[in-house]
């Protein structure tokens, strides 16, 4: 009986297993999605609404456990930038399980692991300069003015 086990062992050792998931909770956030086999998307559920419950905390001490699990100190900043706003009307299932099909080499069950909650826009990244008509013309009389000096 596995009466208050709590996990799966994945046919994994533990330093391998928490490994694994700390890979893939990291690329989680960096990214907002990833693909997974079903059992370890599950698992990895636990893992990340753990994360998002400690960054809509936001404290230091939160923020000192989070960086014990991610592995990227980019990917926990924004983590805690983002979460009050995009979780913070929810209690709980912060990610969405989505079954995409069959692996074809080994007939796994594969699902798409992503963030829910509202889309989040990064305002740290540059704006795209408009590619309108009127910039176009700027740019040849500057040329233009280059090449006859």
């Amino acid at each position: 009986m596995r009466h208050r086990k709590s996990g799966v062992k994945l046919n994994r050792t533990s330093s391998h297993r928490s490994a694994m998931f700390r890979n893939m909770v990291t690329s989680l956030f960096k990214f907002g999605r990833i693909q997974t086999t079903d059992p370890k998307a599950k698992e990895l559920r636990r893992w990340a609404d753990q994360l998002v419950t400690l960054a809509k905390r936001g404290d230091l001490h939160a923020r000192r456990q989070a960086m014990a699990i991610i592995q990227e100190k980019n990917v926990v900043h924004q983590l805690f930038g983002y979460a009050p706003e995009r979780f913070g009307d929810q209690a709980g299932g912060y990610t969405r399980l989505v079954k995409v099909g069959i692996r074809k080499g080994d007939a796994a069950v594969l699902c798409l692991v992503e963030l829910t909650g509202k889309p989040f826009e990064d305002t740290k990244e540059p704006a795209k300069k408009s590619t309108d008509k009127a910039s176009k013309p700027e740019k040849a009389v500057k040329k233009a003015k280059k090449a006859q000096e």
